[in-house]
């Protein structure tokens, strides 16, 4: 043992001073890369664009409140037609359905095809209702889904639909305070990666709690709805796909059945559009028809459309859609109202051209400018940018007061200039649009306030001669810190030998199992662990039984700060937060985390909560 702990200090030694060699040259290289960066600040970025892509969370109260807000479950309808909406390929959506606890998840899923969405909506046709309600238990889980599964490059969102109501267990002692201070924090973390909560309130029993619901999205920078009736779900949905990618809703017409086709006219403005999404909303089925701008039938479906429908409403994706009018011919039964809407999704970003570099002062005049482009490639097409208009938004940030500046289209960019008024702050961007889309430029600051002091001129004050350097004692200090180290770490690693093996654990594990047969979830089982020293495993918790051996090679150890440790030495797959995490070499729990963990030689998934 003792010729293990030399050898350990040893290493130790020789890292600490890699350590310090490199963190020395790394500084200076940092600072270099951060002076480079730094200097286009400000200036508009000239990199890769943000992407249009969405990685979404759909959050439900599924209590039995629900029942006569949304007695014939519109609502899952409503989520059904939001995933047929996004993109046929490449988005990613989570689903969280919420009682007073979480009901049951779907963890974020990249949609690569037909079948990924299938799979989302045969989940939402599973959900069932149960007792309470407890909102931010499932906006917490929304949030931590996506700050733990989300791509960087997307965009994130979670959309909430309920009633507004808490309804608390008596017996499980959750007070609305404590509801509430656990609602805020998740909001605050959701303000700090930019994820806007769409809120969606049902109010068909006249008892919906607007203001939290408002509130939430007000918070981070979203919408809220609310509505008498779940059948304006469809649309509402369709809203805020549309707000979320800087789109607008083009209504077609509404029409009422005849039970012949009725033709209406669909025209796709330029190249640029990626997808059609004409949603027609109707009590009863539809038939289409499609025919292109050249005058031929497209089949429905097809390589080029693609069809979803559901009880309540049917969805065409026209996947790059050749410019021009398209023809769209709808049979629906006789006296049937027939309500249709247009949403494309573009691959279009607005960027704003850097500034003049130097100092500003009030009374100077900033010449602006800024074009489209996709992925990014400026757009030189004039077509696209006929029917276009563009302001810039000019945000005194020391009154709070914004002003609007028409822009000029010249043909493939817009431009213009802005005259610096006072010796403020200010954000200044810029927004394009047309009758389907806009874009807004990413926000540039600038700062008048250096040159605007009144009277004289100041004078240049004069540098102090420097006085001159001695060299830094690099090696005396870095033989101190070594010397330091080894012998703390020497001290650490003694002392760690002798804990490790009758460390104790704290607190308890929550366990519930549920047949993926049947759906059925067992009774939380409420296990302590302070009868345990060192480390167990899972089959130990569940109590030996035979058919759960694989839980073995489960192994926990006790962590620092009243935590634990997971290693996962199963075939099973660990998962936490709505994604698969890899815990063959550690997964450190603290007090509130969940996982989950899908069996693989039974049909069984157990979920694991740890409390403290």
């Amino acid at each position: 043992m003792q010729q293990g702990y030399k050898q350990s200090l040893r290493i130790l030694t020789v890292f600490i001073v890699f350590w310090l060699l490199v963190s020395t040259l790394g500084s200076h290289m940092l600072g270099a890369v951060s002076a480079a960066n730094g200097s286009q600040a400000g200036q508009g970025s000239q990199g890769s664009q943000p992407s249009s892509r969405i990685d979404a969370v759909l959050v439900v109260d599924v209590s039995n409140s629900m029942k006569k807000s949304d007695a014939n479950k519109v609502g899952n309808e409503a989520m059904k037609m939001f995933i047929d909406m996004l993109s046929a390929q490449g988005d990613k959506v989570g689903i969280i359905a919420y009682t007073d606890k979480v009901q049951r998840e779907k963890a974020l899923l990249e949609i690569k095809g037909p079948e990924d969405k299938q799979d989302l909506k045969d989940f939402i046709d599973g959900l069932d209702r149960g007792p309470y309600t407890d909102i931010a238990i499932g906006v917490k889980e929304a949030v931590k889904v996506l700050q733990k599964g989300a791509d960087p490059n997307h965009e994130p969102m979670i959309v909430l639909l309920a009633d507004g109501n808490n309804d608390f267990n008596k017996s499980s002692g959750r007070t609305q305070k404590a509801s509430d201070q656990e609602l805020a924090k998740s909001v605050d973390e959701a303000k700090a990666a930019g994820i806007p909560i769409y809120t969606i309130g049902l109010n068909a029993d006249g008892k919906l709690n607007k203001a939290p619901l408002e509130d939430l999205a007000k918070q981070t920078d979203a919408k809220s709805f609310s509505t008498s009736s779940a059948d304006d779900l469809p649309r509402i949905l369709s809203e805020i796909f549309a707000s979320h990618l800087k789109l607008k809703i083009v209504p077609i017409k509404s029409m009422t059945g005849t039970g012949s086709f009725q033709e209406v006219t669909v025209n796709v403005p330029n190249a640029n559009v990626l997808e059609a999404n004409i949603s027609i909303m109707s009590a009863q089925p539809v038939e289409t028809e499609l025919v292109n701008p050249a005058g031929d039938k497209v089949a429905i479906p097809s390589d080029e459309v693609l069809l979803s429908k559901s009880k309540s409403y049917s969805l065409i994706k026209m996947l790059s859609p050749a410019e021009g009018d398209w023809k769209l011919r709808v049979k629906g039964a006789s006296k049937d109202k027939i309500d249709i809407n247009l949403v494309f999704n573009y691959d279009l970003e607005l960027e704003m051209e850097p500034l003049a570099a130097g100092s500003h002062k009030p009374g100077d005049k900033l010449q602006i400018g800024a074009y489209l482009n996709s992925n990014g490639q400026k757009l030189k097409s004039a077509e696209l940018y006929k029917n276009m208009k563009a302001v810039l938004l000019a945000k005194d940030i020391d009154s709070g007061k914004t002003e609007e500046i028409k822009l000029n289209n010249v043909g493939d960019r817009f431009e213009g200039s802005f005259k610096i008024p006072e010796a403020h702050d200010y954000e200044l961007k810029i927004r394009a649009e047309e009758r389907s889309f806009y874009r807004e430029s990413e926000p540039v600051t600038i700062s008048a306030k250096a040159n605007s002091a009144s009277g004289a001129a100041a004078k240049p004050s004069v540098p102090a001669a420097p006085e001159e350097e001695k060299p830094f004692p690099w090696l005396t200090w870095v033989i101190a810190v070594v010397s330091l180290a080894v012998l703390g770490a020497a001290g650490y690693f003694i002392a760690t030998a002798v804990k490790k093996a009758n460390r104790g654990f704290v607190g308890q594990i929550v366990i519930e199992i549920r047949d993926e047969n049947t759906n059925e979830k067992s009774f939380p089982q409420y296990k302590k662990l302070t009868s345990f020293k060192g480390k167990f495993n899972l089959h130990q918790l569940l109590q030996l039984a035979p058919e759960l051996k694989e839980t073995e090679k489960v192994i926990f150890t006790p962590a620092k700060g009243d935590k634990i440790m997971l290693r996962n030495g199963s075939e099973a797959q660990v998962e936490k937060s709505g994604r698969v995490v890899d815990a063959s070499a550690g997964l450190e729990l603290k007090s509130g985390d969940r996982i989950t963990l899908p069996l693989q030689h039974i049909d069984k998934t157990i979920f694991i909560e740890y409390l403290v």
